[in-house]
């Protein structure tokens, strides 16, 4: 599996051929948390421009507080020197808050063959909205709908450890925010 795809081209990704050059290059750089899926196609990256001379990278946390920004920070930054561009400033913003639905589809697929279970579409509604305490997740693993939340916490701050029925095995969910 590889953090990349060259075959699609992501929605945030500058039309300009220089700063399209440098959202290229963030973009090879892997989720920490996630190593096959690409802060691209997590939508931890929000944009690539030039101030001037100087590159500029936009990255927004998944969660405020997230541990993996000095991480993301740090590899977005070798990426972007290793590809010759001499100091860049790598900006972290807040405002929007990240949101799952920034998570591409490619993105979704490597979470599941990687065997984390990506967040469960939020149906959008104009009436009521039913509360429920924990949300029906598939087994990434076998496909199973027959899954219960063991811990709200689970590898990370930002997954939920699930178990499943049917397979017996245990497996992330990646909260929807």
């Amino acid at each position: 599996m590889s953090a990349t795809n060259t075959n699609t081209v992501h929605p945030l990704r500058p039309e300009d051929p220089a700063a399209a050059l440098l959202w290229d290059t963030a973009s090879t750089v892997p989720d920490p948390e996630i190593p096959v899926v690409s802060i691209a196609d997590l939508g931890i990256l929000r944009d690539a421009r030039f101030d001037g001379e100087i590159p500029v990278i936009v990255i927004t946390p998944t969660y405020s507080g997230c541990p993996a920004m000095g991480t993301i920070t740090a590899d977005v930054t070798a990426a972007i020197t290793g590809a010759g561009y001499p100091r860049p400033r790598i900006e972290t913003v807040l405002r929007p808050a990240w949101s799952t639905d920034w998570i591409t589809e490619l993105g979704k697929q490597q979470m599941r063959e990687y065997g984390i279970a990506p967040p469960v579409a939020r149906e959008r509604s104009t009436g009521p909205i039913p509360i429920t305490l924990t949300p029906a997740v598939r087994c990434p693993l076998c496909g199973s709908m027959n899954t219960t939340e063991s811990s709200r916490f689970g590898s990370t701050s930002c997954k939920a450890l699930y178990s499943c029925r049917e397979c017996h095995e245990p497996f992330d969910y990646f909260k929807g925010h």
